[in-house]
């Protein structure tokens, strides 16, 4: 099977044999999303080789642990926990010790024709959500799952900084439970998809004049500039959520985080199940923050072409 693949800070597309893991499922993918992780790698975040992707939608062509799921449609839960701690029996594996991370950590991802994963990491898609849309499925549950860790309530004053595809998607889901929820970015276009859901939008060079008003700040730029801006916004005593991962260290004012009492809290993996409730409800525009289409066969363009300025979503087709 063709498979993209990083090595030692360099992609390629490949022909490497088929998955084989006998106590999991395998997975003929019809589509993937290229996220900024994926970019992030070949910069040398998680050190990790091999075949990368996380995001997908794919049939199940065989389940020998759960025969009536072949030929459905799936979306998978990245993390594959070990089956036996404490979290695994709880049913979160995604902070087990010895978890792999479908193409981040010790397991090929998605960016290729096939994948396993476990059983219980494959959760049906229903017939009202596209391929297209499915997509989405993993990056939703990301943004979603900041309602995991930090209360939204309709009072909730949230400010989202950040008009990539991250963080539109955490204003468009956190809007479900607060409508006080301003984007802070640096493009018209971009932030326009937000505006059109009703979203209060503003451009980086008028972020100051907000003051700080913001209950929450949720930090998806990815850029140490957004977080001193989020340090800028956010309420004494609020929260400051980091959803974004980059290869590096970065510096942070340590005393202004002390003095303000401000809380730091990171934020990775969320639940699929609450979205794909978002994307079948159709409320979240997921179409318009797709910019391109590749074959896999044309992956290096495909992550040439998604690492360009201003560039959304970028999707890989597998046949």
């Amino acid at each position: 099977m063709k498979a993209l693949r990083s090595k030692e800070g360099v992609f390629s597309v490949e022909n490497v044999s088929l998955p084989e893991r006998a106590d999991e499922a395998l997975v003929r993918v019809l589509a993937s999303g290229i996220c900024n992780t994926d970019l992030e790698i070949v910069r040398g975040y998680a050190g990790f080789s091999g075949t990368i992707g996380h995001e997908f939608v794919g049939v199940v062509e065989r389940a020998d642990d759960e025969p009536e799921l072949v030929g459905k449609r799936v979306v998978g839960e990245i993390n594959a926990g070990c089956g036996r701690c404490g979290l695994c029996r709880r049913g979160d594996p995604r902070h087990c010790p010895e978890r792999t991370v479908l193409g981040i950590v010790g397991r090929d991802g998605c960016h290729a024709e096939f994948l396993t994963l476990p059983v219980r990491n494959l959760i049906e898609v229903p017939s009202t959500i596209t391929d297209n849309e499915a997509v989405f499925a993993e990056p939703l549950a990301a943004a979603f799952g900041i309602t995991e860790q930090v209360e939204i309530a309709p009072e909730t004053r949230v400010a989202v900084i950040g008009d990539g595809k991250l963080g539109l998607l955490c204003a468009m889901a956190l809007a479900e439970k607060t409508r006080d929820i301003c984007v802070i970015g640096r493009h018209r276009n971009k932030l326009s998809i937000a505006e059109d859901v009703g979203i209060e939008c503003v451009t980086a060079d008028r972020a100051a004049s907000l003051g700080r008003v913001f209950d929450v700040v949720v930090e998806a730029s990815g850029s140490e500039s957004g977080f001193a801006s989020a340090v800028d916004l956010v309420k004494p005593r609020g929260k400051i959520v980091l959803k974004s991962t980059f290869h590096g260290t970065p510096t942070w004012p340590a005393s202004r985080i002390v003095v303000d009492e401000i809380t730091i809290v990171g934020s990775r993996c969320g639940r699929f199940g609450p979205a794909l409730d978002l994307l079948a409800a159709k409320n979240i525009p997921v179409q318009r923050l797709i910019s391109d289409e590749f074959s896999l066969a044309d992956g290096l363009a495909a992550m040439n072409r998604a690492g360009e300025k201003g560039v959304l979503k970028v999707l890989l087709r597998m046949t």
